[in-house]
């Protein structure tokens, strides 16, 4: 991917020539995209390994999880259990408060990115659906963002009415997460018909519009100490708008704001939006540097 002579859109590029990047001195690195599929698999490696051949790593699943013989639980599945069961075991509280710990350093939706395996089958689609779009065969439907959170309150009343884990049923993470530890699951079924509702219906409609696992964690990631900053490089060639997961966190690239800017004398900011993933494709396309990750608590660290 050479973002200094194309505008590296979605359309633009080619989905495997996104793995990788030059720099200024035309060296070809690896991209954010890369490191992140990296870190994915990994995960997910040591969790099958673990299941398969004992090694005692990484045991469990995305939902819960023991690390080391450190047990972690996933924040929604510890705020269903609670209204489901109106009180939480002591092992489940230590697991759950090291994750918020961890996300609210690190980012609290780059789970979504670093961690979600149905976010690498979503890129994929995202493809898809952008050459169909491209074709005229389909059109780009978008929606309310804020929908996500009618979702994620919705799915705590099912299980505080039901006593049921409700949303462990849809779960595309939870089920995609059990398939690769586990084994095959006819709950898969429901996983393709999600990916094709994306390929042909609405671009990483989820991630973007249901998942309550990933709402939980952009309410943990507006507080987080990992960034995106930006600075006045930008000449608002919104190509770092095209490519991003949740867009709408990239408000600050476009150029009207740069008055009131100017008045402020504001050369730099964070993006904070909680939706924002931390995947790194705004920075890897940016031809003017003007993005990079910025750790927020660096000064006192």
């Amino acid at each position: 991917m050479d973002i200094y002579n194309i505008r590296a859109t979605i359309r633009n590029t080619s989905f495997l020539s996104t793995f990788f990047r030059k720099d200024r001195d035309g060296k070809i690195k690896i991209s954010y995209r890369m490191k992140r599929w990296i870190v994915i698999i990994s995960i997910h490696l040591l969790f099958f390994l673990s299941f398969f051949i004992d090694i005692q790593t990484l045991e469990g699943t995305l939902n819960g999880s023991r690390f080391l013989g450190f047990h972690l639980i996933d924040v929604f599945t510890t705020l269903e259990m609670f209204a489901a069961e109106h009180h939480l075991h002591t092992n489940i509280i230590i697991g759950v408060t090291t994750i918020i710990i961890f996300y609210l350093l690190v980012g609290g939706r780059s789970y979504c990115a670093w961690v979600c395996p149905y976010g690498l089958l979503s890129e994929i689609g995202e493809k898809l659906h952008d050459k169909l779009v491209a074709k005229k065969i389909i059109k780009d439907r978008k929606f309310d963002h804020r929908v996500k959170y009618l979702f994620w309150s919705m799915f705590l009343i099912l299980s505080a009415t039901t006593g049921y884990l409700v949303f462990e049923t849809f779960n595309v993470v939870g089920i995609l997460s059990r398939f690769i530890t586990y084994g095959w699951s006819l709950a898969l079924v429901w996983v393709l018909v999600v990916f094709l509702i994306e390929v042909f219906y609405s671009r990483r409609a989820w991630c973007s519009y249901v998942c309550p696992v990933g709402t939980t964690y952009g309410m943990i990631g507006k507080a987080s100490a990992l960034r995106v900053e930006w600075n006045d490089n930008c000449d608002h060639c919104m190509v770092c708008h095209d490519v991003c997961f949740e867009n709408q966190v990239l408000e600050i690239t476009k150029a009207k704001y740069d008055k009131q800017r100017a008045e402020k004398s504001i050369t730099r900011e964070y993006i904070t939006g909680a939706d924002c993933t931390l995947c790194g494709r705004c920075i890897d396309v940016c031809h003017t540097d003007a993005l990079k990750f910025d750790f927020r608590l660096k000064s006192i660290v």
